[in-house]
């Protein structure tokens, strides 16, 4: 499956723009409603007469709200675009870079709103807590609306997160563990409740798996996500399978999304063709659906005010796209959201991890020896051919996967800034650094495995039972 790709310039697809213009569009109208000075609202107003002229010029067709771009003006492509553009979407990544996918280039074509040095102050200054190293490290690099966020928490109104897994495998291999390890540390330092989804129902419609291997996946992977040390009484862990039959408010909002989102525009956003099953095409707003507090009425008590907070990667970005037009339209706030890089490959932060390759892969089930072999044997270096060439002209960091690795996982900053300087001069070797990356990540996995042992069959069903769960509005 591939975002189809457009002939606009920069490689935006009439999708994204027509995106790109309803968040423009509500940008303007809060200005407006705010009372914002008249330069503001004069620039944004500039902003969006530029990008429906855009939208004209890519289309041939005038914007209008509520009507996304026509079957005609969407052309399909299975692959980057001709001048070497990163593809990314839920299922797909792909960059020519050795550096990996740019990472900029990606805010402008999606149209979110970089994670800059004042956001990450507001956020510390508000939560009162240091900011996590992955947004110190710019892990987690872009977002939609978290100011709007910040500024509902700072008037005594609180939100609530969301994030998922797709469990198509029972193993979870280190980059899995990424939006899990950021989403904790939000819970924590809000003190918020996070319903997790598991798409087990997505695997079966995408993957050559049993409906029964799905969700013992997701059984299995609810284990590890447990072990990331979330709160049980203020955590609520569900399987589409298990929850949707069970939950008649949450179907509701699955059918009021998928009455507004037409098959034209999945088509669009997600690049679905006519040989798809009819499953994939409405998935969509199965993902879109925990995004609104009403879907979880034991939880929020039916109110559906409760604004969200979804941290993930940014190849998950699409379906919230969609979320986001049709959210206004039902009568519920817009998700806010945080999204992430892509954990590398152990080959090249060319592509993402993938849990198929065990050998591309740190995985949470791997033994201090397979840990030490796999980063010794596959992780790609950015040092020199020769030891004399290396202390000579010093490595690459931006490359070297040990030292990608480091950034994600090391804690220590003025550790990793002088990894960083030591290896660009030369002064430390491929192999050194690779032994600090091992010996970082072998306590780290061994005690994950220790906490999931800990992990019963009656702890996994506490989580996953629909319950009220510790939350003041």
């Amino acid at each position: 499956m591939t975002e189809c790709q457009g002939d606009g310039a920069g490689g935006i697809t009439p999708m994204e723009l027509y995106h790109k213009l309803s968040e423009q569009g509500d940008n303007v109208r809060a200005l407006k409603s705010d009372k914002a000075p008249k330069a503001d609202v004069d620039a944004a107003v500039q902003l969006l007469l530029q990008l429906k002229l855009d939208y004209k010029l890519l289309t041939g067709n005038d914007y209008k709200q509520g009507s996304p771009p026509t079957e005609a003006s969407v052309t399909q492509d299975n692959g980057p675009q001709e001048d070497g553009e990163d593809q990314v979407d839920p299922w797909n990544v792909t960059t020519s870079n050795a550096k990996g996918v740019d990472y900029d280039k990606l805010i402008v074509r999606f149209g979110s709103s970089k994670v800059d040095q004042e956001l990450v102050d507001r956020i510390e200054k508000v939560s009162g807590q240091r900011a996590h190293r992955f947004l110190r490290r710019g892990i987690f690099f872009s977002h939609r609306d978290m100011h709007q966020v910040l500024d509902a928490y700072e008037k005594q109104k609180s939100f609530y997160l969301y994030t998922g897994r797709g469990p198509s495998s029972e193993a979870l291999h280190m980059g899995h563990l990424i939006p899990f390890i950021f989403t904790k540390w939000l819970q924590d330092a809000f003190d918020i409740p996070l319903v997790i989804q598991l798409t087990d129902d997505e695997k079966y419609l995408w993957k050559d798996l049993s409906l029964e291997d799905c969700h013992r996946y997701a059984v299995e992977n609810a284990k590890d996500i447990i072990a990331c040390g979330f709160d049980v009484d203020k955590t609520f862990i569900f399987s589409d399978l298990d929850y949707m039959g069970a939950s008649p408010d949450f179907y509701r909002n699955v059918v009021k999304i998928q009455k507004h989102v037409t098959f034209n525009q999945v088509k669009g956003i997600f690049g679905f063709t006519d040989s798809d099953c009819i499953g994939k095409i409405s998935f969509p707003a199965i993902q879109a659906a925990p995004s609104f507090s009403n879907s979880f009425p034991q939880i929020f008590k039916g109110r559906k005010d409760v604004q969200c907070l979804i941290p993930c990667a940014i190849d998950q970005d699409p379906y919230f796209r969609m979320t986001r037009d049709v959210a206004p339209r039902i009568g519920y706030p817009k998700p806010a959201l945080l999204h992430s890089t892509f954990f590398p490959a152990l080959q090249g932060a060319q592509t993402k991890m993938s849990a198929s390759d065990a050998n591309s892969s740190i995985f949470l089930t791997d033994t201090p020896k397979q840990i030490k072999n796999k980063v010794n044997k596959h992780a790609f270096s950015g040092g020199r051919d020769t030891v004399e060439d290396h202390r000579k002209f010093g490595g690459n960091p931006d490359v070297d996967v040990s030292f990608m690795y480091l950034t994600f996982f090391l804690e220590d900053d003025e550790q990793l800034e002088k990894i960083r300087q030591d290896y660009t001069s030369g002064a430390l070797l491929t192999g050194e650094l690779k032994k600090i990356l091992i010996e970082t990540l072998q306590p780290m996995i061994t005690a994950h495995q220790e906490r999931r042992k800990q992990v019963t069959e009656e702890t996994v069903r506490k989580f996953m039972t629909p319950r009220p769960l510790n939350f003041q509005y």
